[in-house]
């Protein structure tokens, strides 16, 4: 497995709360403007545009990995292991019903296999994943009216029972970061959070807010 060090940052991206109104080209595009601010700044980048077609996302994903060299920042792709080897990418990110997590590490075993989850039983499931994507912490604007939130005392049993480090989604703020952290949490993905204002806080806001809670 491939070493993270909390407490991690991780930007999790969303096309259509970027740019609402756009096209899918227009979308991506601006997702690419955006995404420059995030370099050396954020520890994680994970792209979650899987309904993209593979010729329109490959060239982001190259992109971002290029700028990212030498930085403290990785990037993974959500499930499309097809766009994170052909960019060579830092790894890929599993959702909770992906295919197994050690069958997809022989297919590419030099990078990063992350893995949503939802719950304890799934985390004990998935300790050979080098991350663990715990949520939905807090209620979130990003998931639709009665997603099941599973609340910080959830994370807390997760994070105390796992070898790689949980990340808390869902409803993150540099507030909320704060409560993660104390509950063992090893860092905080969010959306929303990074967007530009007034939706969110910005990137580079976001991140000086949050880890200067973190680290305290």
């Amino acid at each position: 497995m491939s070493a993270l060090v909390p407490p991690l940052i991780c930007l999790v991206t969303d096309r259509r709360q970027l740019s609402p109104q756009g096209r899918v080209d227009r979308q991506i595009a601006d997702l690419r403007e955006w995404l420059k601010e995030a370099i050396d700044v954020v520890d994680l980048v994970q792209i979650r545009e899987r309904d993209v077609d593979a010729g329109v996302l490959l060239p982001l994903v190259v992109d971002l990995v290029r700028r990212a060299a030498g930085s403290r920042t990785r990037v993974v792709v959500n499930d499309r292991l097809d766009v994170a080897c052909a960019a060579a990418a830092h790894g890929v990110h599993l959702p909770a019903d992906g295919p197994e997590t050690g069958r997809v590490r022989r297919l590419r075993p030099e990078g990063l296999v992350g893995r949503s989850i939802h719950s304890f039983e799934e985390a004990l499931a998935n300790q050979d994943a080098d991350y663990l994507l715990f949520g939905t912490v807090f209620p979130s604007e990003s998931k639709p009216e009665g997603w099941a939130v599973q609340g910080i005392e959830a994370l807390r049993r997760t994070a105390a029972s796992s070898v790689p480090p949980v990340i808390a989604i869902g409803g993150i703020t540099p507030e909320r970061a704060v409560r993660c952290r104390e509950a063992g949490a090893g860092g905080v993905a969010a959306i929303r959070l990074f967007l530009p204002p007034p939706a969110g806080l910005g990137i580079r806001e976001a991140v000086r807010r949050v880890r200067e809670d973190l680290v305290q």
